[in-house]
C-alpha cells in the first residue's frame, strides 16, 4: 500500500474542515428554513450532541486505523478532529442553556441537580475542554509524561457521552444504545492501553486505602 505523503494529510485536513463546515452549514439552513419543524430547539442540540459524538469516535479510529494500514502520518488528523468534537460540544452547550433555558444560571444550577445525565455531559465536557487546551505540541513538551496520562481521559468521554445520550431522551433509545456498543467496541480495541493507564490510578486507590 502506498504510504500517504504530507500532501495527502493536506488534502485530508481540508476534507475535515469541509466536512465540518457543510454540517454546520446546513444546520444553519435547516434553521432559517423551518426544516426542523416549528420548535427547532430540541433538534438542534440533538444535532450539536450526535455531532460533537461522531467526530469523538472518528478522532478515536484514527491510531488503530493508522496501526492497522500502517499509515502513521495519518495521526496528524487525530488532533484536528478532537479540537472538532470540543466545537461541537460548545454549541452543544449553548445551544443547551440559552435556547432551552434561557441563560437562567438558577435554573440550570436545579436542572443540574435533578437530571444526572447533565453531570455526566458536563464530566464530558469538561474532558473534552482539557483535551483541546493542551492538545498542542508545545503543551505536550510541557506536560511531558503527564500529557499522555491526561489525554488518555479520552476513553472516559467516550463511554460517558453515549450514556449522557442514553439518559438524556425520553423514548426512542435504538441509536443511543448502537452507540454506546460502538463506544464498548471502540475501548475493546484499545483494551490493552486502557488496562496500562487504569493500573496506576489503581494501585493509588489502594494505597490511599491502607
Amino acid at each position: 500500500m502506498m504510504k500517504l505523503s504530507p500532501n495527502h494529510i493536506i488534502g485530508l485536513k481540508v476534507f475535515i474542515h469541509l466536512a465540518q463546515l457543510f454540517a454546520f452549514t446546513w444546520l444553519l439552513f435547516a434553521v432559517l428554513n423551518g426544516h426542523l419543524g416549528a420548535d427547532p430547539v430540541q433538534p438542534i442540540i440533538h444535532f450539536t450532541g450526535k455531532a460533537a459524538l461522531n467526530t469523538l469516535f472518528l478522532t478515536l479510529l484514527i491510531s488503530p486505523i493508522a496501526q492497522k494500514l500502517k499509515q502513521g502520518q495519518l495521526i496528524r488528523t487525530r488532533r484536528l478532529l478532537g479540537v472538532y468534537s470540543f466545537v461541537w460540544a460548545i454549541i452543544h452547550l449553548t445551544s443547551y442553556s440559552w435556547l432551552d433555558l434561557a441563560l437562567e444560571w438558577q435554573l440550570i444550577g436545579s436542572e443540574i441537580i435533578k437530571r444526572p445525565y447533565l453531570v455526566i455531559g458536563a464530566t464530558v465536557w469538561i474532558i473534552l475542554c482539557l483535551l483541546t487546551l493542551t492538545s498542542t505540541q508545545r503543551m505536550q513538551r510541557r506536560l511531558g509524561k503527564k500529557w499522555q496520562q491526561l489525554h488518555n481521559w479520552v476513553y472516559l468521554a467516550a463511554i460517558l457521552a453515549p450514556i449522557h445520550y442514553y439518559w438524556s431522551v425520553k423514548s426512542d433509545i435504538v441509536e443511543p444504545t448502537i452507540y454506546i456498543m460502538a463506544a464498548l467496541l471502540l475501548l475493546l480495541v484499545r483494551k490493552d492501553k486502557i488496562q496500562r493507564w487504569i493500573k496506576p490510578i489503581r494501585n493509588k486507590i489502594r494505597t490511599l486505602r491502607m
